[in-house]
């Protein structure tokens, strides 16, 4: 229904009773209906399509358990683990069963509240003296009295909702539960995508390791030919601290590495809700960074916002806020309560099975506060306002989500360019260095030679190692930005 003139409190009683009247009636309630959320990206809709998706994405739907995509066995554990027992998947179940249970307090509200009482009393009364209540002489012979009261009743009371106001609060509540299980459900999002990244962090750092250990294997060997050669003479004690140098700072480049190795597999383990080191074991083997697909599935700007769990969890708190402006809206008209009352009593138990001689009660009562001084227009105007911020916050969401996905896509576009440039940089260097040393074994170069083109194609190496591992990461936060990863099953 339209929303009623916010008239001051002084308009006529009848108006009013006909007001109430129909309100009933009809079912209406005060306050704007939602109509659903507005439309924040417009251009988005018409094309459904993304600006920088490029020629590796498709707009077929993507599949919501994504890390299936990938092809690694240990990634799809871990996240399936983590999501069965990450401690904060179960802070947002109790925050959902929270708001749950909000809804079924405003529904049990808006129903009858019916009670029961029992009483037994024995009362000890002190003897009357009634000479001196009346100013004469007393004997002083009175005696104790007693007593004893016995009653069982039933009450009940029912408050119309007259203007709406309770069905708005049910509006409210369930909008907010709505919203609570979106957040669990961004919770999950965010977890999923959390342990994708860590583990390919992991694996990367194994895998620089084992190139680093690789290295410095290679550099060994060098400082003992080196030093053979100082012992015949055809090398300078020059060359022999160049190697050293170099193999010391090789080793020197492991150190951050395995510290980062070892935090990552802490905080895999907190990911899925185990104490630092439980994974030690299991992630020990270095293996490779899984890689993404050739293809990925991206669908359409329209149905990732229908997808994606924030966007939901805002959309459906701007339709609690709509409903709470209804809320404070009846707040400035009457309220009419029903109460009713039964009982039966006397001075005996016997007196409790006379049913026939019982006393009832029943009354309605009309309440209304209409000289408040402008307090429950100022509720009205702080429930407007509180839709507005919460109307804005949606548009923000929406535009943030497809600046996340339009981000995540272009990473993954340049990315791709990336490894394959860098690909081609270290296959050279290995041709480089593989003549270097033919060169330097010939006699025909030199150990500088042999030390610059090494640490050239250890370089290539090492970024050919962080581009693919980047490449992976942008397919993660492609699928985090579409919003999956979460499961619909009740929390």
């Amino acid at each position: 229904m339209n929303n009623m003139d916010k008239t001051s409190s002084s308009f006529p009683a009848t108006r009013l009773i006909a007001l109430a009247a129909a309100a009933l009636l009809a079912g209406c309630a005060l306050g704007p209906d939602y109509v659903g959320p507005p439309e924040a990206a417009p251009q988005a809709a018409h094309t459904r399509q993304f600006v920088r998706g490029g020629d590796t994405v498709t707009t077929t739907a993507p599949i919501n358990q994504w890390w299936q995509a990938l092809g690694d066995a240990e990634l799809t554990s871990l996240i399936e683990r983590a999501l069965q027992a990450n401690p904060n998947l179960g802070v947002a179940r109790a925050r959902l069963q929270q708001s749950r249970a909000g809804l079924a307090l405003e529904q049990a509200n808006a129903a009858p509240s019916v009670g029961a009482s029992a009483l037994a009393a024995h009362a000890r009364l002190p003897p009357a003296n009634l000479a001196a209540l009346t100013g004469g002489s007393s004997s002083g012979n009175g005696s104790a009295t007693s007593a004893n009261l016995y009653s069982v009743g039933f009450d009940a009371s029912w408050e119309i909702d007259l203007f709406g106001a309770h069905r708005r609060a049910v509006q409210a509540a369930t909008a907010t539960a709505d919203a609570a299980q979106a957040s669990l459900a961004d919770v999950q999002v965010s977890l999923a995508a959390e342990v994708g990244n860590a583990y390919i962090s992991l694996r990367d750092r194994q895998q620089r390791l084992a190139l680093g250990r690789q290295a410095v294997q290679a550099q060994e060997q060098m400082l003992q030919l080196t030093d053979q050669r100082v012992q015949r003479g055809t090398a300078s004690s020059l060359d022999q601290l160049r190697v050293q140098n170099q193999l010391d700072a090789s080793r020197a480049d492991l150190v951050p590495l395995q510290a980062e190795r070892d935090a990552y597999l802490n905080q895999l383990a907190t990911l899925l809700g185990q104490e630092p080191g439980t994974l030690d074991a299991e992630l020990a083997a270095t293996a490779p960074v899984p890689l993404p697909p050739q293809q990925v599935a991206v669908g359409d700007p329209v149905s990732l916002l229908r997808r994606r769990p924030d966007v939901r969890a805002a959309e459906r708190t701007l339709a609690a806020d709509t409903a709470r402006i209804g809320q404070a809206e009846a707040a400035r008209y009457p309220s009419l309560k029903l109460f009713g009352v039964i009982g039966l009593g006397g001075t005996h138990p016997s007196d409790l099975t006379r049913l026939d001689d019982f006393a009832a009660i029943g009354a309605p009562m009309l309440s209304w506060n209409f000289l408040d001084f402008g307090r429950a227009r100022a509720r009205v105007t702080q429930a407007e306002r509180a839709r507005d911020e919460a109307e804005m916050k949606y548009r923000q969401a929406v535009l943030e989500a497809l600046r996340d996905a339009e981000d995540a896509l272009s990473r993954m576009r340049y990315g791709r360019i990336s490894v394959a440039t860098l690909a081609r940089t270290k296959v050279s260097a290995d041709r480089a260095l593989a003549l270097a040393r033919q060169r330097y074994q010939a006699g025909t170069g030199t150990l500088i030679e042999v030390l610059d083109t090494t640490r050239q194609q250890l370089t290539a190496q090492q970024n050919l190692l962080q581009a693919e591992a980047n490449l992976t990461r942008s397919f993660v936060g492609i699928q985090k930005a579409l919003g999956l990863g979460w499961s619909d099953q009740p929390g």
